[in-house]
């Protein structure tokens, strides 16, 4: 018998906890790289931001909103994962407990929960922290691969740090920059997301093979910046704007893998996620060469957050058998 039903008629096999569940597995490289590298502190913050996380949605969905427990899609993982990711190794245990309720509480569920929020929790939680405790947010450990106790741990500025106070002029700054290699597989100082590029690929790969995010985002995003930059260093020929440099380290590739592809706050048509990239790209580069924060993607995600229903209503597909876009 024909069953005629409401739209949308197409499904998918996956439902919010298996999409879910493939994006925390597309993340175990990065977070095993990070403890590798920033060892025990490493996994103390891990595990605080998901397991603070999940207690504040379940606390927050039972008996404040009075709804069926919402933990069980995973979202709360995935939220506590990528807030670990965006905070240094050895932040404090409370600090790090704030930051998971400004995620959850504020960004998360006073919007009504998974799918209704507008920007993306983990960085609104992360953004607040860093305003709210910035020494904390920009106390950097440097890596020290495979000691996982760690307690000595010494601080070293990113690569970012160095490029944004360094002088024009001057090379002596140039010596203290990590090679190439060191960024790409994280022997570097920052974020514990920010540690290994090849783990970030990997997860990248692993997501555009389950098909749980589309290439558009990363691509058009990282190109984007790639393109300004690079104009930006050939016509000034100044070391502190070298391409490479800013694309393997800071936030940039975790921010255009795993945060800027977030279902709920990108936009719904692939002519939407272009544009959404773009502006991405376009904002990152102008944070990072004008303002004094050395990095840049945090704010420019939220921004083009705030700015994603007017790209869907711009960019509504053409109704089938018409000429003209509705």
């Amino acid at each position: 018998m024909l069953k005629i039903s409401t739209a949308p008629h197409l499904n998918s096999p996956l439902s919010t906890r298996g999409i879910m569940g493939h994006v925390i597995i597309a993340m175990l490289p990065l977070a095993f790289m990070s403890i590798a590298y920033f060892g025990i502190s490493a996994l103390e913050v891990i595990i605080t931001s998901v397991a603070g996380c999940v207690l504040f949605e379940y606390l927050i969905s039972r008996y404040l909103m009075k709804v069926p427990n919402s933990t069980r899609d995973l979202s709360a993982v995935v939220t506590g994962l990528l807030l670990a990711f965006n905070l240094p190794a050895g932040m404090p245990i409370w600090m790090t407990l704030v930051g998971c309720l400004i995620a959850i509480g504020v960004a998360k569920m006073a919007f009504g929960g998974i799918g209704k929020n507008l920007f993306n929790p983990a960085l609104v939680g992360r953004v607040f922290l860093f305003i709210s405790f910035p020494v904390q947010m920009t106390h950097w450990i440097k890596p020290d691969l495979f000691h996982f106790m760690n307690l000595d741990a010494q601080t070293a500025a990113t690569p970012l740090g160095i490029l944004k106070h360094m002088d024009a002029l001057s090379t002596a700054s140039q010596h203290h920059l990590p090679q190439y290699w060191e960024m790409f597989v994280g022997y570097t100082g920052g974020s514990l997301g920010e540690v290994s590029t090849a783990a970030i690929l990997l997860g990248f790969i692993y997501m555009l093979w389950k098909k749980i995010i589309g290439w558009e985002i990363p691509v058009y995003y990282i190109g984007t910046f790639l393109i300004f930059i690079g104009i930006h260093w050939l016509l000034t020929g100044e070391t502190r704007y070298e391409p490479m440099t800013h694309i393997l380290s800071g936030g940039l590739m975790l921010g255009a893998v795993f945060m800027a592809t977030d279902y709920t706050t990108s936009p719904m048509t692939r002519r939407g996620r272009i544009i959404f990239a773009i502006g991405c790209g376009f904002l990152t580069y102008i944070i990072r060469i004008y303002s004094v924060y050395p990095e840049g993607v945090s704010f420019a995600i939220l921004i083009m957050n705030a700015f994603v229903p007017i790209i869907d209503m711009t960019c509504i597909p053409r109704v089938f058998g018409s000429k003209e876009r509705k």
